[in-house]
């Protein structure tokens, strides 16, 4: 009822403000150009970029037999399912008129959400509706369901309501049912973030792979003994290279000074596409959206904000391609993966003191380098989940009585 109430009284106030307000806010409230109607289809709403992307599959096989409308939180994952050719458009804020004026407009019988949104008011208008609710690659993670633990007023009635739910992990399974979820509403469990690389058809292996190795999503902290690993290992390996590719480009100046420190010529990628860029000694990604001509490249792969402790990225990319594997000891995002990883001899573990000679050894020796790369990708195809059951499940809720 507090949430509520508040959400009423900033849906009045927006409304004052909105001659005022951007085109982008304007679009949330639903003030101006209405959403496509798309009765007795599907809305599919994914926070921004990353969710979008990881369950386009997913997406894609159901727009192939369904209207389908997506929104984003963001306008960068509007532009994104908009580049898929689908109807795409910023989502409604969580107030009572903006989400009125929107389902009076896109009439859905599904909304599908991907991921970790919860919005009580949302989930109240579609039940009111009789629209049928489903969450596909659930995640929350233990810190988050004690949080979550305190506000079951809110949480409660929106998980009440799922008529089906799919989990990334039996761990998020848990958390879900203690704090409402219905038994009945879940559904198999499925990893979003395998479908793409799963989906990955890479080439086949190159002596040009041997010599050329990739620090992946690097953060604050790990660029220095990346650098560092490379200068030694170079005396060795005198024609090894490395691409260089921060998390987030914005750090590219910053990275720029720590290879001119160590010694090296900075080669930015620019807007240059990487095959025609080549890769000399270093070189610096500074753009996002070419990790995978990166990977490509590289028969080794660091996956950053390991060895600084930013929890790990996906090990699952690099693996797609059939790359070597290596990870620092923060990897409690994907810990069980990389567990799995480093069980199969696909992975190793390093920390900035052991990074040079693990990789060392691994260079010196390209047929075994060449079996950790063929390892993970196999790794890969025995998790990768076929999606083709969810999508019934899902059309099915679609799909009238």
């Amino acid at each position: 009822m507090i949430y509520r109430a508040a959400t009423t009284l900033a849906d009045a106030a927006l409304r004052a403000a909105a001659p005022l307000a951007g085109a982008a806010l304007r679009q949330r409230l639903v003030l101006d150009d209405p959403p496509p109607a798309i009765p007795g289809g599907i809305w599919v709403h994914g926070a921004s970029v990353g969710e979008l992307n990881s369950a386009r599959p997913v997406i894609e096989a159901l727009a192939a037999n369904r209207p389908l409308l997506v929104t984003a939180n963001t306008e960068t994952g509007r532009a994104v399912a908009q580049g898929w050719g689908l109807p795409a458009r910023l989502a409604p804020l969580d107030v009572p008129g903006a989400l009125g004026r929107f389902l009076d407009a896109a009439r859905p019988a599904l909304m599908v959400t991907v991921e970790n949104e919860i919005w009580p008011n949302r989930a109240a208008q579609a039940r009111r509706r009789g629209i049928a609710q489903a969450v596909i690659g659930a995640r929350m993670s233990a810190r988050s369901a004690r949080r979550w633990s305190r506000a079951r007023g809110l949480i409660g009635p929106v998980l009440a309501g799922l008529d089906l739910l799919s989990a990334q992990d039996d761990g998020t399974e848990a958390h879900l049912l203690a704090l409402g979820l219905p038994e009945s509403a879940l559904a198999p469990r499925l990893n979003l973030k395998l479908l793409g690389p799963a989906a990955v058809r890479p080439p086949e292996d190159s002596t040009a792979r041997d010599g050329v190795w990739l620090a992946a999503s690097t953060h604050e902290g790990e660029e220095e003994p990346v650098l560092a690993a490379h200068a030694a290992l170079r005396a060795r390996f005198p024609g090894l290279r490395l691409i260089l590719a921060p998390r987030h480009p914005r750090r590219a100046d910053e990275v720029a000074r720590l290879i001119a420190a160590q010694g090296f010529q900075v080669t930015r990628l620019g807007d240059r596409p990487l095959a025609e860029a080549g890769v000399p000694p270093v070189l610096l990604i500074d753009r996002l959206g070419v990790l995978a001509g990166a990977y490509a490249a590289a028969g080794v792969c660091l996956t950053g904000g390991s060895l600084a402790d930013r929890g790990g990225h996906t090990p699952w990319e690099p693996a797609a391609w059939r790359c070597a594997l290596l990870h620092g000891p923060h990897v409690a995002n994907f810990r069980a993966d990389y567990a799995a990883l480093d069980a199969d001899g696909a992975s190793r573990p390093v920390d900035a003191g052991t990074l040079a000679e693990t990789l060392g050894a691994i260079l010196a020796d390209p047929s075994a380098r060449r079996a950790m790369g063929q390892a993970a990708r196999a790794a890969l195809d025995r998790a990768a989940p076929d999606p083709a059951p969810l999508v019934a499940r899902l059309l099915a809720l679609a799909t009238p009585a």
